[in-house]
């Protein structure tokens, strides 16, 4: 988008050339689709509107070919360029069945590049724009070869000359290099592939998801109907494990032999690619996949059992923190670890099975994890995946790292700003359910009141949970006294203690829907998962935390109410541009996206909790003093998680 921008000004430098650029964005924060109108023409051009038949189409990344018709608005005789990761001579036959069709039928032109392989080779990792911006000047022709090259580096320096020369020394080298990597592919006169586009989701997929969901993921938004809108508003959860974007063309491969087991790229993997589980090893059978990996547990007292570990590679967006946290190296071969970053394409069909098979392992018992330490910790199942937020994204997994702690027993007030972003923007959400369909509750709220709203769940929890006391006394006679008391005095501390009080609220429910339609009854059967702890959290960044309701936020934790903190602390207002924040150091360029190593979470409660297992700080608040201080060199690990 940035050299379209680019473009548009080059275009209209000369005087009798108008030109306009018009931008359709998605709200995804890695690999976002975004579509670029471009016009350009000797006539003024009076208003903004979008191309419906495209003299030039380019497609600037080989995976949308998959998810949208990227050809549907090519006029007859169009140019299309591609970013491709085949030569030439193999482009072709990698076009889906519908792709050759369209572009025979129309009469394109087909360009090929491989602008990935040539942004690699000169420095600029996956940022393919500068190349292909220097494509569509050498095929269009809009103005001679020699001064569009020219007018490009002049632009690069403008562009990006407060980046440093290096920068702008790489953007150069790839503009040198494009040309000799472009290539027009001869059209053969029939289609000949033997694939057709897959499904944008599969059949497998919720009624929703298939006749809703996938049509904005393919861009038909704009056509469907309000009816077709859900009546009440409501949008079911989990639906970003559908999205499966493919955005990366390196992910990591996993060499069970190295590793030891740590969990760390587990913990540290920003979109929940990384799952591990450990098994019986009689559920390896010959329905297993030849492919599928596993090793045995190193921890003691498993003598029977295996682990794995599995990486969602249509999900992965490259970013490589798994490696770089890594800390399983060989002593043979310098540079290997126990995960890798390898060519996707090689492993795609094979992974697709193993995810599959994997998905039928039992999701490890949460009353059997050792939730104080990372390793343990990687047995959890996540509730929040495969967000669109950046590739190598810092927030995430913290976020991730909630949903496993305290699972469906978590509820979120999320101020606006990025997390509400990748964290509830439609058509997908990456807030799912577990296997028993219960999930976190999450909503977004604005800036300036998001620490009330959420001390608004706390007092309807409290109040809910005093209400379901209250007539289970009444009723304890006709319940039994020793189920009542078995309920009111659970302790809830740890997940053992969780999953004992969810069985017994389900008794008290058979024994409830036993009893008749009586108000009591009735009233009770409303608010009798209130019995069950709830962990309350207020979620935002520091625009919302030390400014924005900075005031709001004072007053929650000096109430001592039983909420917590979480601040998405990157130094910066993220989401909308880079202004500072109070959190901003002086003389600091907020310029992003920010590198994960610079972000960190600030956690505050209004208990001593054990939180400093995963927390990069640690704040406790003292409402007498009225001051934040930090705790303790040892802060207290209890045994459990609020």
């Amino acid at each position: 988008m940035g050299a379209n921008k680019n473009s548009v000004k080059i275009l209209a430098e000369d005087d009798g050339r108008y030109a306009q650029g018009y931008f359709v964005y998605d709200s995804h924060k890695s690999g976002a689709q975004t579509v670029s109108h471009l016009r350009f023409g000797p006539q003024p051009i009076r208003a903004p509107y979008l191309i419906a038949r495209a003299s030039f189409v380019a497609c600037h990344q080989f995976a949308f070919l998959d998810r949208v018709d990227v050809l549907s608005l090519a006029a007859p005789g169009a140019t299309f360029l591609l970013n491709c990761p085949h030569g030439p001579d193999e482009a072709w036959s990698h076009l889906p069945r519908s792709v050759q069709q369209e572009i025979i039928d129309k009469k394109l032109r087909l360009h090929v590049i491989d602008a990935s392989q040539v942004a690699r080779e000169t420095g600029l990792g996956g940022l393919v724009n500068t190349v292909l911006q220097t494509c569509f000047f050498a095929i269009s022709g809009v103005l001679p070869s020699v001064e569009a090259v020219q007018r490009i580096k002049h632009m690069i320096e403008k562009t990006y000359g407060r980046k440093g020369g290096e920068v702008v020394a790489r953007n150069f080298a790839a503009v040198d290099h494009t040309l000799a990597h472009l290539h027009e592919v001869t059209v053969p006169a029939m289609a000949t592939s033997s694939f057709e586009r897959p499904p944008i989701v599969p059949a497998s997929a919720p009624a929703f998801v298939r006749n809703f969901t996938a049509a904005i993921m393919a861009g038909r938004g704009d056509a469907l109907p309000v009816s077709a809108m859900p009546v009440d508003g409501t949008f079911p959860l989990g639906t970003a494990a559908w999205e499966k974007r493919n955005i990366a063309d390196v992910v990591p491969i996993w060499d069970q032999d190295l590793c030891i087991q740590c969990g760390q790229c587990s913990i540290a993997c920003p979109h929940s690619v990384i799952r591990a589980r450990f098994f019986d090893a009689d559920q390896l059978t010959n329905a297993t996949p030849p492919s599928f990996k596993t090793a045995e547990v190193n921890a003691r007292g498993y003598p029977d059992s295996r682990f794995t570990l599995q990486v969602y590679v249509e999900d992965c967006t490259g970013c490589c923190i798994c490696v770089e946290v890594c800390p399983a190296i060989s002593a043979t071969e310098p540079g290997h670890k126990a995960i890798n970053m390898a060519a996707k394409a090689p492993v795609l069909e094979a992974e697709r099975l193993n995810i599959a098979f994997f998905e039928t392992l039992p999701v490890n018992d949460r009353a059997l994890v050792d939730f104080a330490d990372v390793r343990g910790v990687q047995f959890l199942e996540p509730l929040f995946e495969f967000s669109g937020a950046c590739a190598g994204c810092g927030e995430t997994p913290y976020l991730r790292l909630l949903s496993q702690l305290f699972g469906d027993r978590l509820q979120i007030a999320n101020a606006t700003g990025c997390s509400s972003i990748y964290g509830g923007n439609l058509p997908v959400t990456p807030w799912t359910t577990n296997s028993a369909g219960r999930g976190p509750a999450w909503s977004n709220s604005l800036f300036e009141d998001n620490a009330e709203f959420g001390l608004g769940f706390r007092l309807a929890a409290d109040m809910h949970g005093a209400l379901a006391a209250r007539l289970l006394r009444q009723l304890a006679p006709q319940l039994g006294e020793t189920l009542v008391e078995a309920v009111l005095a659970a302790p809830q501390v740890r997940e053992s203690d969780i999953a004992t009080q969810r069985q017994r609220i389900a008794e008290l429910q058979r024994r409830l829907a036993a009893m008749g339609d009586t108000p009591a009854v009735l009233d009770l059967l409303s608010v009798a998962d209130h019995l069950i702890r709830r962990s309350v959290w207020l979620v935002g960044g520091d625009g919302w935390a030390y400014d924005i309701d900075y005031g709001g936020l004072d007053h929650v934790l000096a109430s001592a109410r039983d909420v917590n903190v979480l601040v998405l602390d990157t130094e910066v207002y993220s989401n909308t541009g880079g202004q500072a924040s109070k959190a901003t150091p002086l003389g600091a360029v907020a310029n992003l996206p920010r590198p994960a190593s610079a972000r960190r979470a600030r956690i505050w409660d209004c208990k001593p909790l054990p939180m400093a297992m995963f927390m990069l700080r640690r704040w406790q608040w003292a409402p007498t003093r009225n001051t934040r201080c930090w705790p303790s060199a040892r802060p207290r690990l209890g045994p459990a998680l609020r």
